[in-house]
């Protein structure tokens, strides 16, 4: 029996560059993402997620390294990657005597796309648009046109859509309301590379994250293997009264409140610092804090500066081995 080749990654980077004079933007990034994946890349301002984008989408041109979008390159093969590639940017930007479903047909015709009224009209149901489809576009809300920006990266139906900041400058139910569509295009078989710095983002959306850093890639990881690698888990205790076998073992941390604070990955590390807190006093009560991809994205990028940080690149899952984001 047959069984098919892999799929063709959605995106592979290979060694790429990118060079604006002196200023080096892009160092070296090599990566793939696989198909119906939902990728995180993750950084500070300047640390190269935008340049990456333009040179993926063809706002820009790679000084070196090839980019190929579901096997095409993005140089030679600029036409073909431009119809599978859309880009939903940060900057909001229309025309303000357009109303939004004039917008969307004349992205359709931007694109190559013959103007199609229906699909416009199930792209403003989609983003709760409908209503304002007839309305001046600087009349709506900021939230409406964040949401109509993605509504015209959709109209020639891209296989690889890119977020670039997309809850930027939203409150917290429109960006919980994007994060569904976002869910949604994905399991449609979109590929979406997110880039943020709403870490909490990553966290609810993400298969994989990557973490650039003065245009280097430092680590690429699924968003779990990531927690996990990086654990570090605190166990709370607090004693009904200071505990009279003070001093405190190596490690533990006087808190407030008859608190100790202790550190801990595994579970057996976990059995011993259980069993050393009760011989020192009783104990009240005990709970348990876990790190967040915030507290992992901090440590990397500070050891980053002290040249402690090695890139870590592990293949792109399987897709059976995939896992379904948190929701």
């Amino acid at each position: 029996m047959s069984h098919d080749s892999a799929p063709v990654p959605a995106l592979a980077l290979r060694n790429v560059h990118k060079h604006y004079g002196a200023t080096h933007a892009l160092r070296d990034l090599t990566l793939e993402i696989p198909q119906g994946e939902i990728f995180a890349l993750l950084g500070e301002n300047g640390a190269g997620k935008s340049t990456l984008i333009h040179c993926i989408t063809g706002l820009a041109r790679q000084s070196r390294g090839e980019i190929l979008v579901f096997g095409h390159d993005t140089v030679r093969d600029f036409r073909m990657t431009r119809r599978l590639v859309g880009l939903v940017p940060q900057e909001i930007s229309f025309d303000p005597f357009f109303s939004p479903l004039e917008s969307l047909e004349l992205q359709m015709g931007l694109m190559g796309v013959k103007p199609n009224r229906a699909k416009a009209e199930a792209l403003l149901e989609l983003f709760s648009l409908a209503d304002k489809r007839h309305a001046y576009t600087r009349t709506l809300s900021g939230g409406m046109k964040r949401r109509l920006l993605v509504a015209k990266a959709l109209v020639h139906q891209p296989r690889l859509l890119f977020l670039d900041e997309p809850s930027a400058g939203v409150d917290v139910s429109l960006r919980k309301d994007l994060w569904r569509i976002v869910r949604e295009l994905r399991d449609q078989g979109t590929t979406i590379v997110l880039t943020t710095h709403y870490l909490e983002e990553a966290e609810a959306l993400a298969d994989r994250v990557g973490i650039i850093h003065r245009g280097r890639l430092l680590l690429v990881a699924t968003r779990q293997g990531l927690m996990e690698e990086h654990a570090r888990r605190d166990v709370l205790i607090r004693y009904r009264t200071a505990p009279l076998n003070a001093p405190l073992p190596a490690g533990w941390r006087w808190g407030v409140d008859h608190r100790v604070e202790v550190s801990w990955t595994k579970a057996d590390e976990l059995l011993i610092i259980l069993q050393e807190a009760a011989a020192l006093g009783e104990i009240k009560e005990i709970d348990f804090a876990q790190r967040h991809l915030e507290d992992i994205f901090v440590d990397l990028i500070a050891h980053a500066d002290d040249g402690a940080a090695k890139p870590h690149l592990p293949p792109p899952p399987s897709a059976a081995d995939k896992e379904e984001p948190w929701t």
